[in-house]
């Protein structure tokens, strides 16, 4: 009977006893979020002010692994959290020198990605979103048709993406439907854009050529 009382006590004490890793781990993960926002930020602001960067990435885009270029950079600038970035800039740039198809969908596949960010975000805590009468609308809808509503908000150029990404990782949508319904909305739109770059680019040549 002492044994049972002591194996119960030591049981309830141990469970009582905070983790000290479980209670640290939200935290590491919502630094190491903002550190990988900060720090695509960073090269993304460097890239659109420099213009001895943009001539490197032009030559980068240009080369045998121009693709794996576009797509790391394209999820530097979906993984800076709302903070504005140069991604369809960078979709553009490649379609002149690549055929628009496979720029868009790489493009588009790595802006993807890159969202991680913003689904990891809310996963760590929904307390990072204030309580609004817009982001509550935007949770119901989100709860309701989820993937729907990141397919269209990825589709069109706007600023909440990332707020439903957030909202998308507090409701613990299944990263899988996350990823695809972003990218399917995300190639489409960059498939627009290259194509009209390139189309572009091609009447211009003409012209001038011209």
């Amino acid at each position: 009977m002492v044994i049972e009382t002591a194996v119960h006590t030591a049981g309830v004490t141990a469970s009582s006893v905070p983790n000290p890793a479980r209670m640290s781990s939200p935290w590491l993960l919502r630094a190491a979020i903002v550190a990988v926002a900060a720090g695509a930020f960073g090269a993304m602001a460097w890239l659109a002010a420099d213009a001895g960067a943009r001539e490197v990435v032009s030559n980068l885009v240009r080369s045998p692994f121009g693709l794996a270029v576009l797509f790391g950079l394209a999820a530097l600038s979906s993984a800076t959290l709302i903070l504005p970035a140069p991604g369809l800039a960078l979709t553009a740039l490649a379609a002149t020198t690549a055929d628009p198809l496979i720029v868009g969908i790489v493009a588009g596949a790595g802006q993807a990605v890159g969202e991680l960010t913003g689904y990891a975000a809310g996963a760590s805590g929904r307390s990072l979103l204030p309580d609004t009468p817009t982001i509550d609308r935007l949770r119901t809808r989100m709860t309701r048709r989820g993937a729907p509503v990141i397919f269209i908000l990825a589709l069109i150029p706007n600023p909440v993406f990332d707020i439903a990404g957030v909202i998308a990782g507090a409701l613990h949508m299944p990263v899988s439907r996350y990823l695809a319904a972003a990218a399917a909305g995300k190639i489409i739109k960059n498939i627009a854009v290259a194509g009209g770059a390139a189309t572009l680019g091609r009447l211009l040549g003409a012209t001038i050529g011209g």
